[in-house]
Order: structure tokens, then C-alpha cells, then sequence
């Protein structure tokens, strides 16, 4: 029976392709090492056939695999370039979240300031990186460490980061324009002196 694929999960990226009978090498993106188990059961994103692991075997860095379904390199070579990804399985820890259920969360600075959305996650030096676009700053890359992220609540579909430990530069205040000025500060305004054209 096809699986949808908003059901599942991602686990891995195939890098490249190992031997001439259909092996590829994999960057695991993974911490449940049962995912890799000789007999379980992946898919190629977007795809709805199922790819069986038959065996698997050390890479530096990463992990060899091969799939029952794939017997050559010629096989194989579409592959190249894909996420691997299967099914959930058992309820995760609190507090632990698949990596596509953080896309889409709005990244908002404790002091308030709005950057943008999380677009995209990837593994770097053993941590995670929320990639975060659609603020006026542009694109954001927010480690996924507490000492930055300080409320992460993907049913709320919420991010909130510490703009000091992220080192975000401080922003200068924004002028108000007139109309939001309150009645005492526009007169205020008017009184000031204005210097004349030309003058010293």
C-alpha cells in the first residue's frame, strides 16, 4: 500500500554510490540507529516504492547501504543527491521534534522582533541549524543549542531565540512617522526651532 509522504520522516541524504552492485553512501541524519537495520524499510523522497536495506556497512563519514531493490550502479545512480526517508515510529521523547514539524515555525527575538520562518534544517558538527529567511534581515542560521533557542514550541508554531546569544547586531530604532506620534510630541515638534535656509 503507498505511503503518504507527508507521513514520513527524513533520516538520511545519499551522497554518492559505492561498488557496481548499487550500494550508495549516506549521511545520516538519524539518532535512531534503527533506521539502518538490516530489513528496514526506506523511501526515496517523493517516491512512494519502498527501498529495503539488505545490508550496511561502515563509511567515513556516514554509513554504506544497500537495498534489496536496487541490485546495479546504473540502479543506483538516481539515487544520487536524494533523502531517504520512513516512516515514524515510536512517540518521541518530550521535547523532541522531527525535523519537518520545525519547518514553517515563525523565529521571533525575546525582545519581540519578528525574523522570519524556519525554511529549512541541517546537521552541522554534531548539532542541529534552523535556517530561518523572511525577516528584513535576511537569512538567519540559528544553532540549535539553549543557550540561543529559549522556547521552542512547534505546536504553537513558535521560535524564540535570544538575539544577544545569537550575536544578531542591534538593530537602530525605527523613526515614527508623524502619525504616530501622540498629541504632546507633535506639538513638541512644532516648537522646535528650525534652522534657517542658508544660514550659519
Amino acid at each position: 500500500m503507498a505511503t503518504p509522504a507527508d507521513e514520513r520522516v527524513t533520516v538520511g541524504l545519499v551522497h554518492g554510490l559505492h561498488g557496481l552492485r548499487g550500494a550508495v553512501r549516506v549521511e545520516v541524519l538519524s539518532d535512531d540507529p534503527s533506521r539502518f537495520a538490516v530489513g528496514s524499510v526506506l523511501f526515496v523522497e517523493g517516491d512512494t516504492r519502498p527501498l529495503t536495506i539488505d545490508w550496511t556497512g561502515p563509511a567515513n563519514p556516514g554509513l554504506l547501504v544497500s537495498f534489496a531493490e536496487v541490485q546495479s550502479r546504473e540502479e543506483a545512480d538516481p539515487l544520487r543527491q536524494r533523502y531517504l526517508e520512513a516512516l515514524p515510529g515510536e512517540p518521541l521523547p518530550p521535547d523532541t521534534y522531527y525535523w519537518h514539524q520545525l519547518e514553517g515555525l515563525t523565529v521571533s527575538t525575546t525582545t519581540g522582533e519578528t525574523l522570519g520562518s524556519v525554511v529549512d534544517v541541517f546537521r552541522a558538527g554534531g548539532g542541529e541549524v534552523y535556517v530561518v529567511r523572511g525577516g528584513d534581515r535576511g537569512e538567519i542560521l540559528v544553532p540549535a543549542v539553549s543557550d540561543i533557542v529559549v522556547d521552542l514550541d512547534p505546536p504553537a508554531g513558535r521560535l524564540v531565540v535570544d538575539p544577544v546569544a545569537l550575536d544578531l547586531p542591534q538593530k537602530p530604532p525605527r523613526r515614527r512617522r508623524r502619525h504616530e506620534l501622540t498629541r504632546e510630541e507633535r506639538k513638541a515638534a512644532r516648537k522646535r526651532p528650525r534652522k534657517a535656509p542658508g544660514g550659519g
